[in-house]
């Protein structure tokens, strides 16, 4: 890539940061003024987080690609374009950027900013849900890449299939080690236990590792 390794660097950080700054702060407002009603809280999580998606990714894509997540840089279609030690330093920035983004939220609601999750995410088929969900997420990346889309039209599709994975899997769709892992230190709606993290981000490897090898021929 043309763009230097430190702004690319610099920019999966902050772009990753104000990801997860949406995901977990609109769980905030949505919870906050849902009234009780799961599904109303849910929705507006969901859109919010699809929006944002879109928004961070046609910004910060012309200077990281804007993987924003561990699965895409190792297991995405353009893997092959970077050198190991790039991707490393990609995935450190993602989570860095993750745990910075749930400080944000929790300062801008002033809520305590050290935080640790009680919200039970476990079970066979949230596991499942999350490995479905992944699989989805870099299908339409492979998918994308092999039709010669856009920046634009792939950011659209990558936001709508968040969105549709807030509702379609018992996981809410996490797809992301990076937020999987961030999420575990807060204790607001988006929040899952330090416990549950480690079976999440292998069903999300084990869902990126499926799509990979179903769209071998079109990453080649």
């Amino acid at each position: 890539m043309s763009v230097p390794l430190p702004r690319r660097l610099a920019a999966e950080a902050v772009g990753t940061a104000l990801l997860m700054a949406t995901v977990a702060g609109s769980g905030v407002m949505a919870e906050r003024l849902a009234g009780g009603q799961q599904a109303v809280a849910l929705l507006a999580n969901a859109l919010a987080t699809g929006a944002g998606l879109f928004a961070w990714i046609v910004t910060f894509g012309p200077l990281s690609g804007a993987h924003f997540n561990p699965v895409v840089t190792w297991l995405g279609p353009g893997r092959h374009e970077m050198a190991p030690a790039e991707r490393a330093g990609y995935v450190l920035m993602q989570v860095l950027g993750a745990l910075a983004g749930i400080l944000l939220v929790h300062l801008m609601y002033g809520l305590p900013a050290l935080q640790v999750s009680t919200t039970v995410r476990t079970g066979p088929g949230a596991w499942l849900s999350e490995l479905v969900a992944t699989f989805a997420l870099l299908s339409v990346l492979h998918g994308a890449r092999r039709a010669g889309h856009g920046l634009a039209l792939t950011a659209g599709a990558v936001a709508l299939v968040i969105v549709a994975g807030y509702w379609a899997t018992a996981s809410t769709s996490f797809a992301n080690p990076a937020v999987t892992l961030a999420r575990a230190w807060t204790d607001t709606y988006t929040g899952i236990r330090p416990t549950d993290v480690l079976p999440f981000v292998m069903a999300q490897a084990a869902g990126a590792w499926l799509a990979r090898l179903f769209w071998r021929e079109g990453t080649r």
